[in-house]
């Protein structure tokens, strides 16, 4: 009978692997690297020697585990094709079918961010919830929607791709996307140094952070500290937060929204920050949503693989 399951977290440099049993509880980590070179064509069947090597390590039976899910940096169809992931070197390629022929058991694909929302509404921030909003704060803005329970993907696998919502008219800066005034080009962690050095240049107040180079996290450490003008930095940045997230909410109507990434270390002043303008945007039948930390950190990737599989 099957007892076990395997989630996969394939990025750039490394690809992160979990045995996990039916339940979620995590067995067994580790990580392998990523071999981009070739189109990526040997990432699929070194994730799938790595997963046969546990099994043997552990005495797995094919009969004792239920599949493999994999997450990927790339847009994934319903059938498992990534159009596109420039990370990977892969481009309209059947990761799916694939996988499945390299591992030969059941397997599932999807987009990483939507797949770690995954993880985080079965284990992490959203646990017990069905309607929930994942926000990653990093480089950029990553989103993953999950509606009763079920990923969003929408039909070429870009569904919860918040990070490119237009908020701001007027951009002279592009985005990654190629646009002008997404989401993530104020709300990322390059959009909050992006929003400093602007108010730095602007302004000739005191602040600790004209004594040398800083970092995202020094603009809200400074802040919780009462540096006037990383308050207002702060403050500019949880005005485009929340209502970069209103706008999203009032879309998919969430129970929860989780923030994680690197800017959510951040923590419970986030709140604080982006709730007026959140609240000032977000329809009034949307705005009753909680708000929570995500609690399985670089984690949630292979939790929400290996949960690709299950009911």
């Amino acid at each position: 009978m099957a007892r076990y399951v395997f989630g996969a977290d394939v990025g750039g440099t490394t690809a992160k692997i979990g045995l996990l049993t039916e339940t979620g509880e995590m067995l067994d980590f580790w990580e392998i690297p990523t071999r981009t070179e070739d189109h990526g064509k040997m990432i699929l069947a070194d994730v799938s020697d790595s997963i046969r090597a546990k099994m043997k390590e552990r005495n797995i039976e094919d009969t004792e585990v239920v599949g493999a899910g994999i997450g990927v940096p790339g847009a994934v169809n319903a059938d498992g094709l990534c159009y596109q992931a420039v990370n990977l070197g892969w481009e309209n390629y059947n990761v799916v079918n694939e996988f499945h022929s390299e591992l030969k058991l059941p397997v599932k694909a999807g987009n990483d961010a939507n797949v770690a929302a995954l993880g985080e509404a079965w284990k992490g921030g959203g646990k017990g919830y069905k309607n929930m909003l994942l926000v990653t704060l990093g480089t950029g803005v990553g989103g993953g929607i999950i509606n009763e329970g079920k990923i969003l993907t929408g039909s070429f696998g870009s569904g919860g791709e918040i990070g490119h919502i237009h908020l701001v008219d007027d951009e002279e800066d592009a985005c990654g996307c190629g646009k002008h005034g997404c989401f993530e080009q104020y709300a990322s962690a390059t959009g909050a140094m992006r929003l400093a050095k602007r108010m730095l240049a602007s302004s000739n107040e005191d602040s600790v952070l004209r004594n040398g180079d800083f970092e995202c996290k020094d603009i809200f450490d400074a802040a919780k500290k009462g540096d006037a003008l990383a308050v207002k930095i702060a403050e500019q940045y949880g005005y485009y937060l929340g209502k970069g997230i209103a706008i999203t909410a009032t879309v998919v109507n969430p129970e929860i929204i989780v923030l994680g990434g690197g800017v959510s270390k951040a923590g419970e002043m986030l709140f604080d920050l982006l709730m007026p303008s959140f609240k000032k945007y977000v329809f009034s039948g949307c705005s009753g949503a909680k708000f929570a930390l995500a609690k399985l950190g670089n984690d949630a990737g292979v939790y929400g693989a290996a949960k690709l599989l299950m009911p």
